[in-house]
């Protein structure tokens, strides 16, 4: 072999692992990467992330805006005004008193071709109908309003969250379940597979082993299809890359068993003092009211200091400086008296149509909470029956399995068998994710739900 023929084997080797750690580094930045991911840190991106609550908060720097404007009305009017003018030549008759020397010469009139001024004034505001104290007053209640209306979407943010975080949990434990299953049955058909060769098995019962496998691993495989679209979900929730694999902290849901002693009399009353809509309709009402009297204040007087100063120039006729001008201005719409009856009567409508909401919202906290609360309690009990259930489907499997081994139970019974014992975790699992999901509800009904994920 020449020394030609080697370099280009070992160039072409050289090349070849070359290749493969280019590709073995480029598959390497495709994969997915693993996240541990706690609840608390799922809410706090959440939060971080929500194109919601941005919005919300838009809306909170609105309405502070419009209330440095209310509170900016009382303060005083300040203007300067100034012009400069060309004009063609006036005829201008000036009426003054004759000189009654006698003398006849006669005045040239003085010759104006442009002319000038400047003026400025100021306005204090002294009484105005109550309408700017009225405006302050609505435009504070309307920014506390924007405020707790920002903390209610924020808390359903959370919720939302809590509810993608449990679903994402359902969908990894029918994953875990369904390959366990798939294992299982792979097993089975191994073993029926070898007892049908040596003639200890009928042809029929393989038959219906290979098709409980073919059923788990097309269940599997819709499973493993809802984790993906579960976990990409709960990434755009938190702003993560869409690859990002979220491994999840389960002993919270170890622990959704212990049950809240609280009743329903007290999360009731909790929610009558710490529901963010009851208390924004209660600002909105404060706002209405005060609209309602900034309303009636236009069919009052307005009453005003003013003072100014006045400069004008008109060459070869006339110059004025130093003109000081100060008082006190009144202005009163008399038309207002008649004209403002329509206004008072629209701004009446729409407090009394904010009240009956309240009487609304009322009624929806005690359903709201009477219902969640007894989905609360709903989801403890299954839990308790899901566990016995448990027990008794791995303790059916267990004696159907040994009856089969002694050709005491058909296949199809131990299929059956197994299929409850899978679906008998499947229950319990979900009923431990439902039961977190409920009680979150349950406090978010009461509007506690912030505070207590704080406390956490």
């Amino acid at each position: 072999m020449n020394s030609k023929s080697i370099y280009a084997r070992l160039y072409a080797l050289t090349t070849g692992i070359l290749l493969t750690l280019v590709f073995q580094a480029a598959s390497a930045q495709q994969q997915s990467a693993t996240k541990q991911l706690s609840l608390s840190e799922a809410i706090s991106l959440s939060i971080q992330n929500s194109k919601q609550l941005k919005v919300s908060q838009a809306k909170i720097e609105e309405s502070n805006a419009k209330l440095k404007e209310a509170n900016e009305r009382q303060l005083p009017d300040f203007s300067v005004t100034g012009a400069y003018m060309r004009v063609t030549e006036p005829n201008i008759d000036l009426k003054m008193a004759k000189d009654n020397s006698g003398s006849g010469g006669g005045t040239e009139m003085p010759k104006v071709n442009s002319a000038a001024y400047g003026m400025a004034n100021l306005s204090i505001p002294v009484f105005a109908g109550m309408m700017i104290q009225n405006g302050k007053k609505a435009a504070t209640y309307l920014a506390t309003a924007s405020r707790l209306d920002a903390e209610k979407d924020k808390e359903d943010v959370m919720q939302n969250t809590i509810a993608a975080y449990a679903n994402l949990y359902k969908a990894q434990q029918s994953v875990n379940l369904m390959k366990e299953n798939v294992r299982q049955s792979s097993q089975r058909v191994k073993d029926f597979t070898n007892l049908e060769k040596n003639g200890l098995l009928a042809r029929n019962d393989l038959l219906k082993a290979e098709l409980n496998q073919s059923n788990y691993e097309l269940l599997l495989m819709d499973a493993e299809n809802s984790l993906k679209v579960a976990n990409l979900n709960m990434n755009i929730m938190l702003g993560l890359p869409d690859n990002t694999v979220l491994a999840l902290d389960t002993t919270i849901f170890n622990s959704s068993s212990q049950v809240d002693a609280r009743g329903i009399g007290e999360f009731e009353q909790l929610a009558y003092q710490n529901r963010k809509d009851a208390q924004s309709l209660q600002a909105h009402e404060g706002a209405a009211s005060a609209n309602v009297k900034s309303i009636k204040g236009e069919m009052y007087p307005q009453l005003a200091v003013t003072g100014g100063y006045v400069a004008a120039y008109i060459p070869n006729f006339l110059t004025i400086t130093n003109a000081i001008t100060a008082g006190v201005g009144l202005k009163y719409n008399i038309h207002s008296i008649w004209k403002n009856k329509s206004k008072v009567a629209a701004a009446n409508a729409q407090l009394a149509q904010i009240r009956a909401n309240e009487a609304q919202v009322t009624d929806a906290i005690h359903m709201d909470v009477y219902q969640s609360y007894e989905n609360y309690l709903l989801s403890h009990k299954k839990m308790d029956t899901y566990v016995k259930a448990i027990e008794q489907s791995e303790e059916n499997y267990r004696i159907t399995k040994n009856k089969h081994d002694n050709a005491l139970a058909t296949t199809t019974d131990l299929l059956d068998a197994d299929v409850a014992n899978l679906q008998s975790h499947l229950n319990y699992a979900f009923a431990k994710a439902e039961a977190i999901v409920a009680y979150n509800k349950l406090l978010q009904a009461a509007g506690i739900l912030d505070q207590s994920i704080n406390k956490q």
